[in-house]
């Protein structure tokens, strides 16, 4: 127990919170309880001084452990000068899109104020992040590593390993957050970035100690603004287990390209000589490369790495399409459940619709925007999912996007697709310009059934990979490219889907799948939170009676 009065306070209240969720979540599953403040603070990644975004004085913020189906009972105290939002990439908030923590779902927390997060994650796994979903924080930090681990007699397909650690990478800038969200205001793409950095150090600042003879398993993720990158390790090879909550094909790579918003578990063995080695991340697909390193040291270390850092692939697609394609489901390792991952037999189910979603840019009144089959979504004042609970009109329109591209040019809406509860849909991501895309859908876990260069059509089908085609929350679209996936949607809500290149979807490419069922039954869909706030045109209005 908390021993200064304010720190009771907040226990008792977590607590209230805690019993107040007993007859929805899961009653017999363990509660974790976490207190964040979200303050400003100096970093210097890149050596300048530049105004972070610290969760409990930390940068990045503390990792999230958890093993599937606790509840998470997270109080996030905004001490900023403006409003704020966590988001949990990856953690799917079944029957709960409330908690998601993006715009279209939850009012934001204002300065001075709290929210309690409840979260539970519910059968799943895995390795997945936190980040600040609202104007252009991610590029000032405030994200952190998630991961699930599998209940103890729940079989995992590798022994346990020796050390565990997450490393969050991603492309960074030495401007301010508040300066490149003005940059983007005034209808301007965002620069090339600055820099690259491993656990927000910039090169050389990150340090990994290991025993020789020791397998380590690292929990990578690209928590970056925009580019794909490639992460290696001098002299070592990585072995994938894990992405995103699936077991996979126990496949070694030199190297791993992991593009933006991915998360990907690897092992390596620390078996070459002792010393000091290069841990390399590098961007792909750009012009120049940005290179950022670390070390890996071993314990019995005889000097210090030498050398140049070791090169990887670059600009080449193929090699990276290939690699893509090569990661596939562990069929017979257990997931969450102690029953196979394989027992889903995903391709042998009839899809009920395609829906094909093709990103544009464009100019609209002078500046620059971005959007999803034409449309550049825009965001109101009120939550798409409050306006949906208490039928407030005016604040979207059912289908205001079309499920199809017809090529005209960008304009503004408030972009709304609905899909039935329980439909089983292909979605086809057609990419016909000349950057790699990455796109992710909140609140699911989809079967990534085929990519390839070109237009998709329906004869593009007899390639899909109907098997064992991995399970995960983020895609890439290759340049002139698509990729496709089939999606159970299982999970009612009104769910973000978007492009994870943070200044597209700030600018517009993104839009909301409102995933509806007429049914009211709480083994569908949770009510609103008790403690939910509210704003805009729901402001007033009531929640549940306590």
């Amino acid at each position: 127990m908390p021993q200064n009065s304010e720190g009771r306070r907040t226990f008792r209240a977590l607590l209230c919170v805690a019993v107040s969720l007993f007859s929805i979540v899961g009653a017999d599953d363990p509660y974790r309880f976490f207190n964040w403040n979200v303050t400003y603070g100096d970093i210097y990644p890149l050596g300048v001084r530049q105004r972070g975004i610290l969760i409990n004085g930390q940068f990045p913020g503390p990792d999230i452990h958890s093993v599937t189906n606790d509840n998470l009972i997270i109080n996030v105290f905004n001490s900023l000068d403006e409003p704020f939002l966590l988001s949990w990439n990856g953690i799917q908030q079944r029957r709960n899109s409330y908690e998601d923590g993006v715009f279209g779902t939850t009012c934001p927390i204002p300065p001075g104020k709290n929210f309690t997060y409840m979260l539970q994650v519910k059968d799943q796994i895995g390795s997945f992040y936190y980040f600040p979903s609202l104007a252009f924080h991610k590029a000032a930090g405030g994200f952190g590593g998630i991961r699930i681990l599998s209940r103890p007699l729940i079989p995992v397909p590798f022994p346990d390993p020796a050390g565990d650690y997450t490393v969050l990478i991603g492309d960074f800038y030495k401007s301010n957050h508040t300066a490149l969200k003005a940059h983007l205001d005034r209808g301007k793409k965002l620069p090339f970035p600055d820099g690259i950095l491993i656990n927000g150090r910039g090169p050389g600042g990150y340090y990994l100690t290991v025993e020789q003879g020791k397998t380590y398993r690292l929990r990578i993720s690209n928590v970056g603004l925009q580019h794909s990158l490639n992460f290696r390790i001098q002299n070592h090879k990585l072995k994938l287990v894990e992405v995103e909550g699936t077991h996979t094909l126990q496949t070694t790579y030199s190297s791993l390209d992991v593009h933006v918003g991915q998360s990907y578990s690897v092992l390596f063995t620390a078996d070459q000589p002792g010393q000091d080695y290069y841990i390399v991340v590098s961007s792909r697909f750009t012009t120049p490369v940005l290179t950022t390193t670390g070390v890996l040291h071993y314990s019995n270390s005889a000097g210090p790495v030498s050398g140049p850092p070791p090169g990887g692939p670059t600009v080449q697609v193929d090699w990276s399409l290939n690699q893509a394609r090569s990661i596939r489901t562990n069929l017979t390792a257990s997931g969450p459940r102690p029953n196979p991952q394989g027992s889903y037999h995903y391709g042998m189910i009839n899809t009920t619709r395609t829906v094909i979603f093709s990103s544009s840019a464009g100019q609209v009144n002078g500046k620059q925007r971005y959007a999803i089959n034409s449309v550049s979504f825009v965001i109101g004042d009120t939550p798409l999912k409050l306006a949906d609970y208490f039928k407030i009109p005016g604040v979207f329109r059912d289908n205001s996007i079309s499920d199809r591209p017809y090529g005209g040019g960008v304009y503004l809406d408030t972009s709304v697709l609905t899909l039935d509860y329980r439909a089983y849909v292909e979605i086809v991501f057609q990419n016909d310009e000349d950057i790699v895309q990455s796109y992710h859908f909140n609140g699911y876990s989809f079967f990534v059934v085929g990519m390839d260069g070109g237009q998709w059509t329906s004869a593009s089908r007899n390639q899909y990979n109907l098997r064992d085609g991995v399970a995960r929350c983020t895609i890439q679209v290759y340049p002139k490219s698509w990729s496709a996936i089939y999606v159970p949607l299982d999970n009612a809500g009104m769910w973000n889907l978007r492009s994870e290149f943070w200044a597209r979807q700030y600018l517009g490419q993104q839009l909301y799948i409102r995933v509806f069922t007429p049914s009211t039954s709480l083994r569908d869909e949770y009510p609103i939170p008790k403690n939910a706030r509210l704003c805009g045109k729901a402001s007033g209005r009531h929640t549940r009676p306590l």
